[in-house]
């Protein structure tokens, strides 16, 4: 009898000390036993306890309704609840998390609830960190789909655009083209022929602009610029764009090259379009002076294009985003600035191509850029 006296007493301080919080009460909530770390958790004596507080009167408001809509309830049909997550007010009024177990039986005759109680502020701080996680999900999706419709809405005006810019740019500046021609063919005087072939160079430039904008923005949209290839010979088509480009900038050296032999598949149009954008480029920024070369080179699986000028060289900062809409160099008079596009369409051309634009430039060498596309 004596062993069985120190055994229990050992247990009852066991369960005193437990790393939980152990508590027995009436059906009605009363304390009947509890734990001494239940009491130290809550900042309460034990005899301020057992017989004169409820469980449910150390609970917040929230815990109160709860308790009284969901935990009694259950409790009652099911025998037994578990973890279950509660406020519990300690003595200076402030709440504590406590994940809560509990069973309902009979202690002699007796209908009593036995409770476990865990402290949660670890899981209470998880599960508030992952409705915040939640809430700035939340705020991303909403503000993705305000992008996504912004968005929506670009594409539409740039479409818009392409149909303005189209229609009713072009058919006047052809109407400007036509009356210019025709007066050149009046036999005007010397003062005349020269503002009108100002009024032609203008309107020619202003046409050029305006494909650079089509081209632009149709790249922008996504749908990638369009190219018809068929068989061509490199060479005679880059000559004849050369020759061409000739006649726009009289006074200046203008120069071809050849390298290799060969036809290849490739867009004739768009090949001129990315030399006339390049030589332009050398014109402006090259040295006055100076011959820019046109190189038209075929190998045996790929096919190059170059332009070259002397000049200052670009500053390596400025070379990765020359191919970027809007970039321009910093060495050019205002009156042959351009809006800068023409670099990104020589790049849009060589990606339609399958193939990339490059650039090379230094102080002892110039300037060269260019393109190298696949060959078939």
């Amino acid at each position: 009898m004596a062993n069985d006296g120190s055994d229990q007493t050992l247990a009852l301080a066991l369960l005193d000390q437990a790393a939980c919080g152990l508590m027995q009460t009436l059906a009605d909530g009363t304390f009947v036993r509890v734990n001494r770390t239940f009491c130290n958790w809550i900042g309460q004596p034990v005899e301020a306890l057992l017989g004169r507080r409820r469980f449910q009167d150390l609970l917040t408001m929230g815990g109160r309704i709860f308790h009284q809509t969901h935990w009694a309830p259950l409790l009652q049909m099911q025998g037994s609840i578990s973890e279950i997550k509660l406020e519990i007010v300690h003595a200076d009024g402030s709440a504590i998390p406590m994940v809560l177990n509990a069973i309902r039986r009979q202690d002699n005759g007796v209908l009593v609830h036995e409770l476990a109680a865990f402290i949660a502020r670890d899981r209470d701080k998880y599960e508030r960190e992952l409705i915040k996680s939640r809430k700035r999900l939340e705020d991303l999706v909403a503000e993705s789909a305000r992008l996504q419709a912004e968005a929506k809405d670009r594409a539409l005006f740039a479409e818009q655009m392409i149909g303005i810019v189209s229609h009713d740019l072009r058919n006047p500046l052809s109407s400007i083209q036509m009356g210019a021609h025709l007066l050149a063919q009046s036999d005007p005087s010397h003062g005349q022929q020269r503002v009108l072939t100002r009024v032609r160079r203008a309107a020619d430039r202003a046409n050029r602009l305006i494909a650079d904008l089509l081209d632009f923005t149709q790249a922008r949209v996504g749908k990638g610029l369009a190219v018809e290839r068929r068989e061509i010979d490199l060479h005679d088509a880059i000559r004849e764009t050369v020759e061409e480009l000739a006649d726009v900038y009289p006074g200046r050296k203008l120069e071809h090259r050849r390298v290799g032999e060969g036809t290849c598949l490739a867009d004739p149009n768009r090949l001129a379009q990315a030399v006339g954008n390049l030589v332009s480029n050398a014109m402006v920024y090259g040295s006055p002076d100076k011959v820019v070369m046109v190189t038209s080179s075929v190998q045996a699986s790929s096919l190059t294009i170059e332009v070259h000028n002397d000049g200052p060289a670009i500053p390596p900062h400025a070379q990765a985003g020359l191919f970027q809409p809007m970039a321009r160099g910093t060495n050019a008079t205002n009156a042959g600035r351009s809006v800068g596009l023409g670099l990104f369409i020589v790049s849009e051309i060589a990606k339609s191509h399958g193939g990339k634009a490059h650039l090379k430039s230094t102080m002892d060498e110039g300037t060269t850029f260019g393109l190298t596309l696949p060959r078939e």
